[in-house]
């Protein structure tokens, strides 16, 4: 059987005016409207799908690409409220709703709530839920230090920000590793620097170790080759500076640069760094 608020991977069994029609498994056919039909597709090729119900309550296929999946948890804009609850901005032509009995406060148009995707028990359709909190736990950790991780901004505090890790796990990015504003909801790739004996779990944004430096050396040997082979920057520059032009931090700079000094890329100069003529 299809997954519902998922990808799946399905085979074109009929072709009709209005679109083609894909092999749901158990005799269930699943229609692809005709917009969302790339040109060549014929019967019997395979082709990967978004599984929804539509506004009559059957399975509709589509190649839009939604902002989550069924256990995602993402940040999502109020499109409409009604006495029900409230339609989110999903992404594809169908808004995924909110029911008031799952709203932490009520929705408003336009402002952005962090959700939770899952399958409606009753129904079987694709909902949307804030009250996640209880489903984030620290107790059973299926992550360990050095992992690349998945994170979502949950909240911002005195020491930095909550994030949510892998859609299971609560984490905290540090202030001193932050250096840009996060929106809540905001998704981001990172990895875990500590699991501390209580488990909670502190956080960085990025990719860890000499693949970090490998991807900023090639990075700031571009930026010298796009503004006359100088730039006027050095370990004396400020943060912030620092981060506005190149991304990153003033601690990733300081080591990317002297790497780049030892393999004798660049030269250092009172005022910045120069690449080398021989690269």
């Amino acid at each position: 059987m299809v997954q519902v608020a998922n990808y799946n991977k399905l085979k074109v069994v009929k072709e009709v005016d209005f679109g083609v029609y894909l092999d749901g498994g158990d005799g269930v056919e699943i229609l692809l409207p005709k917009r969302f039909v790339p040109t060549g597709l014929k019967i019997d090729d395979e082709i990967e799908v978004f599984i929804y119900h539509d506004n009559d309550g059957r399975l509709t296929a589509t190649t839009q690409k939604p902002y989550g999946v069924v256990g995602d948890i993402i940040g999502l804009k109020v499109r409409d409220v009604t006495h029900q609850g409230a339609f989110l901005d999903w992404g594809i032509m169908k808004d995924i709703f909110v029911p008031i009995s799952q709203q932490e406060v009520r929705m408003q148009v336009g402002q952005t709530y962090l959700v939770m995707i899952y399958i409606d028990a009753q129904t079987g359709r694709a909902a949307a839920t804030a009250k996640f909190s209880k489903l984030i736990s620290n107790h059973d950790l299926t992550i360990q230090v050095n992992d690349a991780v998945d994170l979502t901004v949950y909240q911002k505090t005195d020491l930095g920000y909550k994030v949510i890790i892998n859609n299971k796990h609560l984490g905290l990015l540090h202030e001193n590793e932050v250096f840009q504003e996060l929106a809540d909801g905001e998704r981001l790739k990172g990895f875990i620097k500590t699991i501390r004996p209580d488990n909670k779990i502190d956080v960085v944004a990025g990719q860890r170790g000499y693949k970090k430096v490998e991807d900023a050396e090639e990075k700031i040997l571009r930026l010298l080759k796009e503004n006359n082979n100088y730039l006027p920057y050095s370990d004396k520059s400020a943060p912030d500076d620092i981060y506005n032009f190149f991304e990153m931090s003033k601690k990733t700079f300081k080591m990317t640069l002297g790497a780049l000094y030892k393999q004798k890329k660049i030269t250092l100069t009172q005022t910045g760094f120069t690449r080398n003529e021989a690269e």
